[in-house]
């Protein structure tokens, strides 16, 4: 009876335990990118760092694209589709963890096309502001600052949602931000992405 209880129980935030339990054991980019794949076809109830068991509307229309990326070298973290509509603009843009051979494809990437890739190195706070979203022409979301663990506090919300082992991998990995500079542009930026990571693992002998 209890183990029945456990698969159903979830915590404050409705997401599963169960699937939390999965996380324990992910301690790789690509262990992560495979349950944040499985998270993004709905396979799953629990994503570190995402609270809520689901994610939200606009990302229904790119989450197959996202899980593709996310089994390719790039432990996604943020994203959103390009939109272009009456007060309300939006860049194409995606994050995510990744090595350094990635993190270089995706900056070779933003050289020989009009995409623009932030690549942050492992323990780099740094921190910027690209605007990404606009409403009624206020910028409501921005774009530049490193995600990377740092800080004893950042390490352990890491360990808390996923493990340790995790958390300090993503310490010592790169943070990459590629973005669509074009506002509502929505078909570029996913597909491009996909290909540079490919050709990365293509050459890595992956």
């Amino acid at each position: 009876m209890a183990e029945d209880r456990y698969t159903t129980e979830r915590d404050g935030f409705g997401r599963l335990l169960a699937d939390r339990e999965v996380w324990r054991q992910a301690g790789t980019i690509p262990a992560a990118g495979e349950l944040t794949a499985r998270w993004l076809e709905g396979r799953s109830e629990y994503q570190p760092g995402t609270f809520a068991p689901g994610f939200d509307a606009e990302t229904r229309a790119i989450a197959g694209r996202l899980a593709e990326l996310s089994r390719s070298g790039l432990f996604t973290k943020e994203s959103q589709p390009g939109v272009l509509a009456e007060g309300h603009a939006q860049r194409a843009y995606v994050t995510g963890f990744c090595s350094a051979e990635s993190a270089s494809a995706l900056l070779e990437l933003s050289g020989r096309t009009d995409l623009v890739t932030v690549a942050h190195a492992p323990g780099e706070a740094s921190q910027a502001s690209i605007p990404v979203t606009l409403r009624d022409d206020a910028v409501v979301t921005v774009l530049g600052s490193s995600e990377v663990p740092v800080s004893e506090e950042q390490l352990r919300d890491w360990t808390e949602e996923a493990n340790e082992t995790l958390a300090l991998l993503l310490a010592e990995s790169w943070y990459v931000e590629v973005f669509d500079p074009v506002w509502g542009r929505e078909e570029v930026l996913l597909p491009a992405v996909l290909n540079a990571l490919a050709a990365a693992d293509s050459g890595s002998g992956g």
